[in-house]
């Protein structure tokens, strides 16, 4: 079998409207050459379709993951052997990161779209990593975003009211997207609305009455599964408790 091709980062980066490596290759203080090192530690997968799974749940942990193109869910099985939705992945987040404690993976990474998936061998990133002092601060940082998503999550299960979890659910979705450069203002979602009920602990119902109720008070616009924020501070108002 042939090895995977090494990808040549500042080819992606004149080629696609975004680098799927930024998280790691462009933070300040990583120089021109630490990023060719890095550069050479990345390599491409073949397409993953969708519905198909990247890793799966007890797999050994042993490598990094990102979509240069589309996005992921993370699913667990709960205890009635349904999957119950951990997260969300978008293109340029890093994924695999549930391992880090264990060496397994805790959860199945499973394509919501056909998706272009970039790897890097976790053996090599630590080799790099060690000496690279501004990647090793670039990964802590990762880890902390990754970190606060899930305290994102625990505070959206938290709220009583079904459409206060649907908003705040679309507010650090359109903060996710403002961070990894795209729009933040109008999006397409890539998960269905099932998944989002599975996410928040709802039922599909109650999240299509969600949206609708967002619609009708003028915070939001939606037409299939694309999304525009009418008024970010009214969302972010509302999302924090606060009033005009």
């Amino acid at each position: 079998m042939e090895p995977a091709p090494v990808i040549d980062l500042g080819s992606l980066r004149r080629s696609c409207a975004q680098c799927s490596l930024r998280q790691l290759c462009l933070p300040v203080g990583i120089g021109a050459d630490d990023v060719d090192r890095i550069d050479r530690l990345v390599k491409r997968r073949k397409p993953v379709a969708r519905n198909e799974r990247l890793f799966h749940t007890g797999s050994a942990m042993n490598r990094l993951y990102v979509a240069r193109e589309g996005a992921f869910k993370t699913v667990a099985g709960n205890e009635d052997g349904e999957e119950q939705v951990m997260g969300f992945h978008l293109p340029g987040e890093l994924m695999g990161l549930d391992a880090l404690g264990t060496g397994q993976h805790r959860c199945d990474a499973i394509a919501l779209e056909t998706a272009q998936v970039c790897e890097v061998p976790l053996e090599d990133l630590q080799r790099v990593a060690a000496e690279v002092p501004g990647l090793q601060r670039q990964l802590l940082r990762v880890i902390g975003f990754s970190m606060g998503r899930d305290q994102d999550h625990l505070e959206m299960m938290s709220r009583r009211q079904a459409g206060d979890r649907v908003m705040l659910f679309l507010h650090s979705l359109s903060q996710r997207f403002e961070g990894l450069g795209r729009d933040g203002a109008e999006f397409s979602l890539p998960m269905t609305r099932e998944d989002i009920g599975s996410y928040l602990g709802l039922v599909i119902e109650t999240v299509s009455r969600s949206f609708t109720k967002l619609q009708d008070d003028g915070l939001i616009a939606v037409r299939g599964r694309q999304v525009r924020l009418l008024s970010a501070r009214r969302l972010a108002e509302a999302v924090h408790g606060r009033t005009n």
